[in-house]
């Protein structure tokens, strides 16, 4: 987890050494970026900015008054401040209940980070750096039809489908993290934001503390040979088909094809004639700067930026062991068909 003392918060708005102002000298002679290493993007940040802030960057008390009042989980500070967020002598909350959902476990085992995100020096409102609002700039009448699923109903009222192991997020189902994290278009969440890159001359490999996920990217000489080197259309992977290439001191990824599953339920949805760019760059010894880049036409009014940077970190990343403490998908199913085989006995 990244943390910033007070002291840090003040010399980061005090100055900033020549030395950080290029990214290490890789652009002067040429060299590609070091990226490999363990980072983290953990910040409160979140991709929009929020309803009435105005601006991109705050100085250093602001963002710690922001931090202050957030909620996480979507428990208000108010309730995190007054104790457990489960009452084992009680139970959960009753279905359609206020709290339905929103207190599915104690926010010990929760990890987001303590700042917002710190950019180059600066405390950030949004991810979104364009548009300058901060927002997502969706059509109103988009051309494409992603079949979009919204699970927040499920866990706010207790009500959702259960059917099979089909009808349950692709996340509970431990098949891909929840949040984007492996993206592509990466975001830190609630935990496990923590990331190793390994780079060869050949490949970029990122490995995703979140559900160890892993990106496995080819490198190639140009843009023009990274895309005539696509897979075959009928490939849907997770993550899609990314392909990468460098420019000065930066590694350039373009990802296309996605697996429309994944984009059902993602964050940062784009149609089959849709990519994404991905951008990283060294900016110091401890810091790459990352920014992403959407392009669909056919959900969006304009290309939409969003730009964060990864810290070092010593890590370990942790194992993330979904598969093997999920019980909260037999336990839905199971649940269902009991209450089947009860109806159906007419009690």
């Amino acid at each position: 987890m990244l943390k910033i003392t007070k002291l840090a918060m003040s010399s980061a708005f005090a100055g900033i050494s020549l030395s950080l102002l290029s990214p290490l000298g890789f652009a002067q002679d040429g060299q590609r970026p070091e990226l490999s290493g363990i980072w983290t993007n953990a910040s409160r940040t979140s991709l929009t900015r929020p309803r009435g802030v105005e601006t991109l960057v705050v100085p250093g008390e602001v963002a710690e008054q922001m931090v202050a009042n957030m909620s996480i989980a979507g428990i208000s500070q108010e309730n995190i401040e007054a104790g457990p967020a489960i009452d084992p002598e009680t139970g959960a909350p009753p279905a359609g209940g206020q709290d339905f959902g929103l207190r599915g476990y104690n926010l010990f085992w929760t990890d987001p980070g303590s700042t917002l995100a710190l950019v180059k020096g600066e405390f950030r409102t949004s991810l979104i750096v364009n548009p300058e609002n901060g927002q997502i700039p969706r059509l109103e009448n988009p051309t494409a039809n992603l079949q979009r699923t919204n699970f927040g109903a499920r866990y706010l009222t207790g009500v959702g489908d259960a059917t099979g192991p089909e009808a349950i997020p692709i996340a509970e189902r431990c098949l891909i993290g929840f949040g984007n994290t492996a993206g592509p278009g990466m975001m830190g969440t609630l935990y496990n934001s923590t990331y190793q890159f390994v780079q060869t001359d050949d490949y970029f490999m990122i490995s995703v503390e979140m559900a160890h996920d892993a990106r496995i990217i080819p490198i190639f000489d140009s843009p023009e040979e990274a895309r005539a080197n696509l897979r075959p259309e009928v490939h849907k992977p997770w993550f899609g088909d990314s392909r990468g290439w460098y420019e000065g001191d930066t590694l350039i990824v373009e990802t296309v094809n996605i697996n429309s599953l994944q984009m059902s339920q993602s964050s940062i949805p784009i149609s089959e004639e849709g990519r994404i760019i991905e951008r990283f760059s060294r900016y110091s010894d401890t810091e790459i700067v990352y920014q992403f880049t959407v392009e669909d036409p056919n959900l969006y009014s304009q290309a939409w930026t969003a730009e964060m940077s990864y810290h070092t970190t010593e890590g370990p990343l942790y194992e993330y062991a979904c598969h093997e403490g999920n019980y909260a998908m037999p336990g839905i199913l199971a649940g269902a068909r009991r209450q089947e085989r009860e109806e159906a006995a007419g009690r």
